[in-house]
């Protein structure tokens, strides 16, 4: 048994070695590639792709886990949760021809700076025929797996464990029966508060500025890197090197702020995965919701909250200087201002699930047959009207305005707005066990990082999402929260 799970390791660690390249080009893809470069690195990553494939799909792998499989009560937690994954990644890959799975790992490369062009020139048109393609891909891989049911539902579970359209369709709907109506009454109030807080910053200087909040949050810099993108993210390539990316606006300076913060959640997560599965499959996140948990949990619960502010500028020897002419108040609610914009990334706490309702629903529709493609632009102003109340001028700022799609990330964006959900509920817990506004009031952040790791960090994906929110919070996953602390935090601030 010994020599069967030395074997099992080193296919392991073959995978992992294969991924991490595959997340090196991504990085090289994303960050620096001239657009003459695309061509070559796509090619590289199909190349790539299909390795990982091969392996993973190989007579040698599967005999491998059905040997251990034999001997499963004599495995360890880790190995058989490993076989587990292996097995769900194995059922939804091998249906899958080695040609096409090529071809689709070099068209989602290739999109990616295609997006970036037409996004450039607001030239919806050129992307089209590619986002359709990617969007073809898709159904076709789902009807490849014989799955029962809504084609949608399946993506959504790919992503979320236990995730289905008809749960989010009633999240969805709560969430518009209670939000819509709450953004029509701030914004009949018409304060704005954010005014102050739109000086003109150097890049330079917003760079050292965010390095310096990113240290302050508990990101390790040594085993970490900040650099810059078109679209904020943050990729993996080990525990030890992971890397954010951010944007700037010298005439918006908190933009960078927030995405800087929102990385820093992922990335703190990423760095704190338990050692003990370190070069497993299982040191990655639960799923892409709690993933996004983290994000937000340090973004909008830490990072628009008055006392980390307080916190912050009293400790932080970086800041910038036309901060020491506001007060603490005056920051609060300029980083809170409701005020409904066209980009998701840009979006304020209250309004920012609604732009992910708009994706759901397009995601749904275009899966179901309901929408073209070729309509989206029109489909997606009309939505962005009735939620927001807001109409994109350009396609640019509207369809365009994501990487996503790109990426052949069809159906993560619902991750997005349960991780909002998840971090309120991990809010409640955490308020039980520490006194959160005082460690930020102290600018004594530890604490809390400390609860998260020990609480959701090192677990990887040891444990499901569902496992973990009831070992966290005592319940599986409840919307209500999050509702409510929406309407009291912005009926509070627009009093």
């Amino acid at each position: 048994m010994e020599k069967n799970i030395i074997s099992f390791r080193e296919m392991i660690k073959e995978k992992k070695m294969i991924d991490s390249m595959l997340a090196l080009l991504q990085w090289d893809l994303e960050t620096q590639t001239p657009k003459g470069g695309y061509k070559l690195l796509s090619e590289m990553i199909g190349e790539l792709s299909l390795r990982s494939y091969n392996l993973t799909t190989s007579e040698k792998f599967l005999k491998m886990i059905e040997v251990l499989k034999e001997k499963e009560n004599e495995l360890d937690e880790i190995t058989k949760k490993e076989i587990e994954q292996l097995e769900e990644e194995i059922l939804k890959i091998k249906v899958i021809p080695a040609d096409e799975y090529k071809a689709y790992s070099e068209l989602t490369a290739k999109a990616q700076g295609i997006w970036e062009v037409a996004r450039e020139k607001n030239d919806f048109e050129s992307f089209a025929p590619v986002l359709e393609e990617i969007f073809n891909f898709n159904k076709k891989f789902i009807q490849y797996r014989k799955v029962e049911g809504d084609i949608y539902s399946t993506i959504l579970n790919d992503y979320e464990k236990g995730m289905n359209v008809e749960k989010l369709d009633l999240f969805f709907a709560e969430l518009k029966k209670e939000i819509v109506p709450l953004l029509k009454e701030i914004k009949s109030r018409d304060r704005k508060f954010s005014e102050k807080l739109n000086f003109k910053v150097d890049k330079r200087e917003q760079k050292r500025f965010s390095e310096e909040i990113l240290k302050y949050i508990g990101f390790d810099l040594e085993r970490g890197i900040l650099s810059e993108s078109a679209h904020p993210f943050t990729l993996t390539v080990d525990k030890n090197d992971v890397r954010l990316t951010t944007r700037y606006f010298e005439e918006l300076p908190f933009s960078s702020v927030y995405s800087t913060i929102h990385e820093g959640g992922h990335g703190i997560y990423e760095q704190n995965i338990g050692d003990e599965i370190k070069d497993t499959l299982l040191a990655d996140g639960a799923s892409m919701g709690i993933h996004e948990s983290q994000s937000r949990f340090y973004e909008n619960v830490i990072g628009r909250s008055r006392e980390f502010w307080y916190g912050f500028l009293n400790k932080s020897k970086c800041k910038y200087e036309a901060l020491e002419n506001l007060t603490l108040d005056e920051i609060y609610k300029g980083i809170n201002e409701v005020s409904p914009s066209f980009i998701r990334v840009e979006a304020d706490e209250l309004t920012y699930s609604l732009h992910i309702m708009i994706r759901y629903e397009i995601e749904k529709g275009i899966l179901s047959g309901e929408y073209l493609i070729k309509d989206l632009p029109e489909i997606w102003n009309g939505k962005m009207k009735e939620y927001l109340g807001v109409v994109p001028a350009t396609d640019s700022e509207g369809v365009l305005q994501d990487v996503h799609w790109s990426c052949g990330l069809i159906g993560y964006f619902p991750s997005y707005a349960l991780g909002n959900v998840y971090s309120i509920q991990i809010l409640r817990a955490m308020k039980k066990e520490i006194n959160i506004e005082g460690a930020l009031e102290r600018g004594e952040l530890k604490d809390i990082k400390k609860w998260l790791i020990e609480k959701i960090h090192k677990f990887g994906k040891l444990k499901s999402p569902k496992e973990l929110m009831v070992l966290v919070t005592g319940e599986e996953l409840n919307p209500d929260y999050y509702i409510e602390y929406l309407k009291e935090k912005y009926r509070e601030i627009y009093d």
